[in-house]
Formats: structure tokens, sequence, C-alpha cells
């Protein structure tokens, strides 16, 4: 979970004021395109594989060739049986049936099935590399997007939510765009190719064929543009239910501390059933359309028998021609049908298309390009810093005004107030995960929106009151305030952290895998490892919010003095509820409501009748000040 404001642990909100609220999974992502849009902007994800995809093109092209030809053959041959076994003429026994030449064609035939088949084959697995390969490109693009969105639209969306477009909305575009492409080459030049062999046979009865395709298309119409509406509900509300199951996991504890589990569930059975009215009519409608194709393409082979057989009559067609033409007329429909099931496929890809590029629109962190004068070098970093009449609020309503704050390298600095005064604020302006509205703040009096988020951070350590630790061994998660770290550097961060000790005693050591949630160790050593990644790091500027809030007393005054050595010569943030902890601090910044209302050392503010004394009694109620 994110850390928030000063300890609390609402989720998707920021540390002071950012406004959340139900439905808040559609800020920022509420402006759907149109489906052409949406469509074409499909299409460029395809501009890559041009080549390939002219050479599939050309595989369909033989592949249909060959099968389309089939029909005709068998056509063939089924009129020189019948017309060497039977004599309409006479009404008698004809002079036999020629087995050799029948033999032959068969063989023919064969063969064009074989080749047709291979054909297919390859298709098949060249457009499932391309689709596969279109797929993996979009997820990169997906992810390096979320390092590069703004810290504020998490606050505003739902992480289930955000989930769910990068794995079911890119999953529905990787599976059925691979149906949707091949389907797509095969039924159309099959189309075009039995129309051709149609002409030939009969112009007559291929008009009557052709029929069926406008009629098909006034029918189908309307169904699939109102379908596009429900596919687009149920990808919208299958995303709200991945969000709602996401935060209910996460805060489990929670819910079934309070005895929330029955308004928990009843919310996703709201959700649910939304989620199953949406998709139940999105299938119903698209369900609709192959029967109402197989309705009037019956009409036409209806049609196209009756005439047939009043030529065969008039012998002013062969019947095997006719064999041909009824096989070449169920295969004429088969591709329709498959491009209208296509039209239903494409609504879902489209509207989980819509999601995702939703996602890739979301504005970016501005940023700005390095450049030799604006690298902060973190061994050259003398830790200055100065908040220049800064103001700053998460929506139209400042939280903060004109702030002035000078500290000077090697500072020691106390933040301290009550909840929501913005002391957690403060610390994610100078790490720019929010920017200011005016003003500045300066490191050795360069102006940090100048330098790269990436170099910025690189100069601030931070270690956070809520842990986080990945599923991978407990040296790979020390490591990851050091990449290049050796693992002499590794032990030694975990020694000065007070950390060794707990972790050599472990079956694995070192090497000991974390889980997922890192339920596997208590939630003070998740703290110690925390910290030992800090001091891997470094860093010139530290920051430590509460820090030491969930250790015991014993370990936490270890972890103070190791603290203490790991900011001799840094200027070092710290965020404190419990004041005992920051009695040495060279400077104390008391907040209030997003103001500094006071400053100075621990006795000065003592000597003060201010909110720091109201403070610090409070807490030693019945002690004598320090």
């Amino acid at each position: 979970m994110t850390k928030h404001n000063d300890g609390s642990n609402k989720r998707h909100r920021p540390a002071h004021g950012a406004p959340r609220g139900h439905g808040g999974m559609f800020v920022g992502l509420d402006k759907p395109k149109n489906f052409r849009a949406t469509f074409r902007r499909l299409l460029t994800y395809l501009r890559p594989f041009r080549l390939r995809l002219t050479f599939v093109l050309l595989i369909a092209v033989l592949g249909t060739a060959f099968s389309v030809i089939g029909p005709i053959v068998m056509g063939k041959t089924i009129t020189i049986i019948f017309e060497g076994a039977y004599d309409a003429v006479t009404n008698s026994a004809a002079r036999g049936v020629d087995f050799e030449l029948v033999a032959k064609m068969l063989l023919f035939l064969a063969g064009l099935y074989v080749f047709s088949s291979l054909f297919q084959f390859v298709q098949g697995y060249m457009i499932a590399s391309i689709s596969q390969r279109l797929v993996y490109n979009m997820r990169e693009q997906i992810f390096t997007k979320l390092n590069r969105i703004p810290l504020a639209h998490f606050d505003k969306t739902p992480h289930g939510d955000t989930l769910s477009r990068v794995t079911n909305d890119v999953d529905t575009i990787a599976s059925t765009l691979q149906q949707t492409v091949n389907s797509f080459f095969t039924s159309i030049i099959t189309v075009i190719g039995i129309a051709i062999m149609m002409f030939v046979i009969s112009p007559l009865l291929t008009i009557i064929a052709l029929i069926s395709i406008p009629l098909s298309v006034f029918v189908i119409r309307p169904l699939l543009k109102r379908s596009q509406k429900y596919f687009g509900n149920q990808q919208r509300t299958l995303g709200e239910l991945n969000g709602h199951v996401e935060e209910m996991y996460t805060g489990h504890i929670e819910v079934t501390t309070f005895g929330r589990e029955e308004a928990s569930i009843a919310q996703f059975r709201n959700v649910n059933d939304e989620l199953y009215e949406a998709g139940r009519r999105a299938q119903f409608i698209s369900g609709i359309v192959m029967p109402v194709m197989n309705f009037i393409g019956n009409i036409s082979y209806v049609l196209i028998s009756i005439v047939a057989g009043i030529l065969v009559i008039q012998r002013t067609i062969a019947i095997g021609d006719i064999q041909a033409f009824i096989t070449y007329t169920k295969q004429f429909t088969q591709p329709i049908s498959q491009t209208a099931n296509i039209a239903n496929i494409i609504q879902s890809t489209i509207a989980a298309a819509e999601r995702v590029f939703q996602l890739l629109d979301v504005e970016e962190e501005k940023g700005v390009t390095a450049t030799k004068e604006m690298l902060l070098r973190t061994d050259e970093v003398k830790g200055n810093i100065r908040f220049d009449d800064v103001s700053f609020g998460y929506d139209d309503t400042l939280l903060m005004r004109n702030l002035h704050i000078d500290v000077t390298s090697g500072q020691k600095v106390a933040i301290v107030g009550p909840t929501g005064a913005g002391k957690t604020t403060l610390v994610n302006l100078l790490m720019r995960f929010y920017d200011v509205k005016d003003g500045a703040i300066y490191i050795d009096d360069i102006d940090i929106t100048t330098i790269p988020r990436a170099e910025l951070r690189q100069t601030i350590g931070m270690v956070l009151q809520d842990t986080w630790l990945f599923k991978g061994t407990i040296k790979e998660n020390i490591r990851f305030g050091k990449e290049t770290a050796t693992d002499e550097e590794v032990i030694a961060a975990a020694k000065a952290a007070y950390a060794d000790d707990f972790i050599t005693k472990l079956p694995d050591g070192y090497d000991t895998v974390l889980n997922e949630e890192a339920s596997n160790i208590s939630q003070g050593q998740k703290q110690l490892l925390t910290i030992a990644r800090a001091m891997l790091a470094n860093a010139p500027i530290m920051i430590l919010d509460e820090a030491t809030s969930s250790v015991d007393t014993r370990t936490e005054l270890f972890i103070q003095r190791a603290m203490s050595e790991l900011m001799k010569g840094r200027t070092s943030f710290i965020i404190a509820h419990r004041l005992s902890t920051i009695q040495d601090a060279d400077l104390i910044l008391v907040m209030d409501e997003g103001q500094i209302v006071e400053q100075g050392t621990h006795e000065a503010l003592l000597q003060r009748d201010g909110l720091y004394k109201t403070l610090y009694t409070s807490q030693f109620a019945g002690k004598a000040p320090a």
C-alpha cells in the first residue's frame, strides 16, 4: 500500500486534501474515443509488420486458391462418373466410367487439399507470431508509461482498475487480434475466390447468391452498433470489479476487524450483477448475428437449389457443376458468417483497446532533458535545501501558501505536527512526487524542476513507515538500494541496520526468499530491511518517515544509534510522531494545516507556549519536560 498522510492508510488518497470518491477509477480516463479512431490507432500497431503481413496475405491467397479449386475438380469428377454410367439422352447405361481418369482427378484433389492445409498452417503460425509480438510491444509501452505517470494519477485511480487494463484488457486484445486478422484475410480472399468460381459456373446462380450479402449487412449492422455499447460496459465493470477485489484483498484485516464482510460482499454482488448484465446483453445481441446469417444463407441456398434443378432439367448446366456450385454456396456463406463473427470479436477488442489507450494517454510527469549543467552528481551534493515561497494544493484548494524553509548542509531536521498537517506532503514535494503550484525548491541553489527526476531521487534516500518488499531473496531486496553493490556491502548495510542478526538466524540466511506480501517475516524485520536498503544507497540527503514505528523499543535504540551515525554529514528530514526520537534535531519544524507555525530546537520550542509544547506534554503527561 502506498504511504499516505502521516501514517494514515487511506487508499487512493494523497497526503492531504486530494480528491477521491467512488468512481475515481475514471478520473482522467473518462474521455472515450470513438470506434473508428480507436480502430485506426490499433491498426498503427501493425505497421512494423507490414512486410510479414504482405507475406501472410500471399500465403492466404495461395492456400485459399487451392481450397477453392477443390469443389470444381470434385464436380468434374462427379460429371465424369455420371456421364460414364448413365446416358441421359437414351435413358440407358452408357459406355462405362473411366476409373483411371477418376483416380487421377481424386489424386489431384487430394494434393490440392494437402497444399491448402500446409499454407493455412504457415499462415496461422505467422499470424500468431505477429499478434503476440504486437501485444508484447504494447505491454512494454504500458509498463514504460506506468513509470512516467505522476503519483497524483494513482491517488485518484484504484489499483485494481489499472491492473485490469494492463492484464485483462491487453489479454483480450492478444486473444482476439489473432482470431480477427487470420479470419479476416482468409474470409475476404475466400469470398473473392468463390465468387469468381461461381460466376464461371453460372452467372445467374451467382447473382442469386450475392443478393444475400447486402441483405445480411442491412440486418446485422444495427445489432453490431448496439452491442458495442454493452461490450464497453462489460470491460468497464470488469475493471471496477477487479478494483474492488484488489482493495478488499489488501485491506482484508481491516474489513474483518470492523465486521464489514457483508457490506463488502454486497458491493461485490452489485458490481458483479452489473458485469453479468452487461456481459449478458453484449453476448446475447452478438449471438443473434450468427443465427440471422444462417437464416439468410439457408434462404439463398433453397433458391439456388430450385433454380439449379430447373437448369439441370433444361440441360443448360452439368450435374457436377451444380454439385460444385452448391458446395461453393455453403463455402460462400461461411466466410460471410465468419466476417460477421469477426465484427463481434472486434467489438470486445475495441472496447479493451480503448481502455488501454486511455491509460497510455494519461498526461506524463513533466520532465526535463538532462544536460551537463543540470546533472546532480550524488558525490558532489552538499545538501543545502531551500523552499522559496512555495504554494501547493492537490486540487484548486491550496494546502500550503508562501512556505519558506532554509536547511543548511548536514542539518538534522525534524518535521512534526498533528495528522493532516502536511508533513508527508512536504517531503513529497522535495522528491517531486508532486510539483509545486508556485515558488520553487532548491538543492544547492539548483531548482529541482531543472533536474531530471531520476538524478534528483538518486541523491535522496527514503525510508517509509509503510514497508515495501518484493518477492525475492533478502539479499536482492537490500540490493534494491544499489544495484551494483557487492555481497559484502549488502551484509555491511544489514549489520549497520541491526538486521544481520535475524537474517543469519533464518534457514537460508540472506538467500531466504520473501513471498509477495513478505508475510514470512515480521513487520519490524521488514522495516529493518528497508532501513538497510537506504543505508546501502548512501544518499547525501535522507528522509525518514516515522521509520522506527514498527520495531520494538530495544531495536529502536539500536536503529537510532545507526541512524545517528548514518546522518552525520548528511542533510536529514525526519517525520516523527514520537517526539522523544527527535529531541537532538538541529531544527524542528512544527506544521499545522499546511503551514509552518513554529520552528527551532527542542529546548527553544518548549520555552514557548505553542503547539509543539502542547504535542510534547500530551505525549509525556505526568512527566517533566526534558
